[in-house]
């Protein structure tokens, strides 16, 4: 057994009682290095269930015959094969998006606890560390790729991230392995390939280390993001307060917490919250966050990022995205007594506890002007109510409200009118939870 073998194996060790382990397997060089060293492997030794993912793009006529090259080799090694296509989303960058269109499918198709293995080694790497540089990034990005992350319902495991491409070029010569050259790799439009084909080489003549010492440096600052994310967690700690409206499901953070921080741990703190929400702007475009902190107290500031939008409300600020982004239809919903959640369009669901007394009942949005008989204070104004009780502007076009004909008698969650108080009737609204943030 060789060291590489060996490294290999230490790699996968704290992924031994995984359910399963899927390959993703591209046919180029390196994945099939991956794919025969644990198809030897699995020989000796009782693994967990092994299979190969390919996922074909359809970027280029060459690759079109590569999941048949791929399906040859599995047969070959008696190891499953699924081949995946998909469709890239055009965008100004085609690399990033077939990422994105790569690994929601890895993601899609992982099982609870499964691990899903990917061949990224040391050079690779070196390349990822140089090219965020170039790109001037932070920490969290100059600390590259980590061996193993969280994906979907498993992880995405790089077990010869420490080993070298030249490594895996000797493994594969002496056993004669075969593999497909994408001939994208070559064009070197692409900044990757740039730094692969002339830069790196340039670099590794002055100093021969330079690969190892590259990876060394993206180590490091991935202890040191490991520290800014500790940081993180004990503002985040502080920062989450308690929300006045426990039944908003929504992702919010107590503003005065937060800017009782430093600059920079403000945004250490943004960065760490929303990264699972959001894809987040770069140093240079943080000053929609400075908006929001600063504007005037009665204002109702957003900061628009990629994936939703950040509000702030009542001394809190508040992830919105998925439905909440939606403007709603008008309603106008004729109900009796329903005690089965009935879904609202983009709007959660409502459900009403206790009977209604005979009426005209129905379920309405707020359009202005409305008022509210409240137990022992008289006839109140609505907006004044909702003020009164700190409810975010955002939430307000939203609230279910249960009329008798004309007359406003019940504010979801909220407060309701004498009339159907005595009969212990209540109105309540589940609320939109949102997208589930990031997945890959």
């Amino acid at each position: 057994m060789t060291d590489f073998t060996i490294r290999l194996r230490q790699a996968m060790q704290p992924w031994r009682t995984a359910p399963a382990w899927r390959i993703a397997f591209s046919g180029g060089l390196d994945s099939s290095v991956l794919l025969h060293l644990l198809a030897a492997w699995a020989r000796d030794e009782e693994l967990p269930a092994l299979s190969a993912i390919h996922v074909h793009h359809g970027l280029q006529p060459a690759a079109d015959g590569w999941p048949e090259h791929c399906a040859e080799i599995c047969a070959r090694l008696d190891i499953p094969l699924e081949v995946v296509r998909v469709q890239v989303a055009p965008g100004a960058s085609l690399e990033q998006a077939a990422r994105r269109s790569r690994y929601a499918a890895f993601s899609e198709r992982l099982g609870p606890g499964e691990a899903l293995l990917s061949a990224q080694h040391r050079d690779d790497q070196a390349e990822t560390l140089l090219f965020r540089l170039l790109r001037g990034a932070g920490v969290r990005g100059l600390a590259a790729m980590p061996a193993s992350r969280p994906l979907g319902q498993g992880s995405l495991v790089r077990p010869l991230i420490d080993c070298s491409r030249a490594e895996l070029q000797a493994y594969a010569q002496s056993h004669g392995l075969a593999w497909v050259e994408d001939p994208s790799n070559a064009d070197e439009h692409f900044s990757r390939n740039f730094l692969r084909r002339q830069v790196m080489p340039l670099l590794a003549e002055r100093w021969p280390q330079m690969t190892a010492s590259l990876a060394r440096s993206a180590s490091h600052l991935s202890e040191a993001q490991q520290l800014l994310d500790e940081l993180a967690e004990m503002d985040l700690l502080a920062a989450r307060g308690v929300c006045a409206l426990p039944w908003l499901p929504l992702p919010s953070l107590d503003l005065s917490a937060v800017t009782a921080l430093s600059d920079a741990r403000q945004r250490n703190l943004l960065r760490h919250w929303l990264a699972p929400l959001t894809r987040l702007p770069d140093s240079d475009h943080w000053a929609g966050w400075c908006d929001l902190r600063d504007a005037a107290t009665d204002a109702t500031p957003i900061w628009k990022l990629v994936d939703g939008e950040l509000h702030r409300a009542d001394g809190r600020l508040w992830w919105l995205n998925g439905e909440w982004l939606r403007p709603l239809d008008p309603l106008d919903l004729a109900c009796d007594s329903f005690s089965e959640s009935v879904e609202l369009p983009d709007n959660g669901h409502v459900h009403l506890q206790g009977e209604l007394p005979q009426g005209r009942w129905h379920l309405r949005y707020r359009v202005g002007g409305e008022s509210l008989q409240v137990p022992g204070r008289g006839r109140r104004d609505l907006k004044r109510l909702l003020n009164e009780m700190r409810v975010p502007a955002f939430v307000r076009s939203r609230l279910p409200l249960l009329f008798d004909g004309d007359e406003l008698m019940a504010v979801a969650n909220l407060t309701q009118a004498p009339g159907i108080e005595a009969s212990r009737v209540r109105l309540h609204w589940s609320p939109p939870i949102g997208a589930q943030g990031l997945s890959w």
